[in-house]
């Protein structure tokens, strides 16, 4: 099935759709049609190439510094790969220790797999001898957004 471009009211590329969400987008009177295909239809409506929305979606968030720390989201960065064997992660392992003030945050956090997290415990990576297969880093907005995993 093909897909639909959805613009902002400036005209701004927000994302795309299936042609039956477009449909669903239309009845529901939230976007009109801007181009769509030569002698197509789908019932009353024409086969949607590109929609406008109706109103103005903010997305300013798209482009902020960078999204808040979470568990969740450092596994989503790292793939549900564990940093240190490449394993399945199910875990967060922080490289400096809470217990040594390692706090929650972007740089401090790697996926690990529950193994691995236990054979670190309390130390550092080098005081482990467990080097890092990626480093950690800030992800952008829009990393975070489309990467699902």
């Amino acid at each position: 099935m093909s897909t639909v471009v959805v613009l902002n009211t400036d005209n701004t590329a927000l994302h795309t759709v299936s042609v039956k969400h477009a449909i669903k987008m239309l009845v529901r009177e939230v976007a009109v049609v801007e181009e769509s295909r030569v002698g197509a239809s789908i019932g009353p409506y024409p086969w949607p190439v590109v929609l406008r929305l109706i109103r103005y979606v903010k997305t300013t968030f798209l482009y902020a510094a960078a999204p808040a720390w979470s568990k969740r989201g450092v596994l989503r960065r790292d793939a549900h790969r564990c940093a240190f064997c490449g394993s399945t992660a199910d875990t967060v392992d922080h490289l400096v220790p809470q217990s040594r003030g390692g706090g929650n945050t972007w740089q401090n956090t790697v996926a690990a797999c529950t193994r691995c997290n236990n054979v670190k415990a309390d130390r550092t990576p080098v005081e482990a001898g467990m080097p890092l297969r990626r480093l950690p880093h800030v992800p952008t907005w829009r990393e975070a957004y489309h990467r699902r995993t």
